[in-house]
Parts: structure tokens; sequence; C-alpha cells
């Protein structure tokens, strides 16, 4: 039974997104933040824990990618 209890908290609370006091995804939705900007947040906030600075500099990058998104949708919707 533990090996399914591990399962499941790889699916509901995956160690790369559980640390520190609360979970990105408790941030995101208490903040209300929409797709984009949720993503951008995940993003940089586990990118310090991964291991190699390529796989690191690659979430900055992700994070980077939601923003210019978010960015080009305000821009469009303030036209």
């Amino acid at each position: 039974m533990e090996k399914n209890a591990e399962a499941i908290d790889a699916v509901n609370h995956p160690s790369h997104y559980n640390v520190g006091k609360i979970e990105v995804i408790d941030f995101i939705e208490d903040n209300r933040l929409n797709f984009n900007l949720g993503n951008a947040v995940k993003y940089i906030a586990r990118c310090q824990y991964k291991l190699g600075g390529s796989k690191r500099i690659e979430d900055l990058q992700k994070a980077i990618f939601y923003l210019n998104r978010q960015i080009a949708s305000w821009q469009k919707s303030s036209n």
C-alpha cells in the first residue's frame, strides 16, 4: 500500500511543487491567477530546485514564454 500512497502524493502533492510553507498551486488559486500567470509563477517557484543549470534556465525561459503571452493578451485587449 505504501507504494500506492507514493504514487498519489506524486500526483496530488509533487515534491518539486511542495517547498516552503505553501504549495505553489495554493498561491496561484488564492491570488486567482489566470493560466499564463499561474504557469509563470509555477516555473519561477521551482526553477532553483532543479538539478543542473540548463534545467533551471529552461524553467525561467518557460516563465518568460508565459509572461510574454500574458503581455500580448493584455496589449491586444487594450487596443
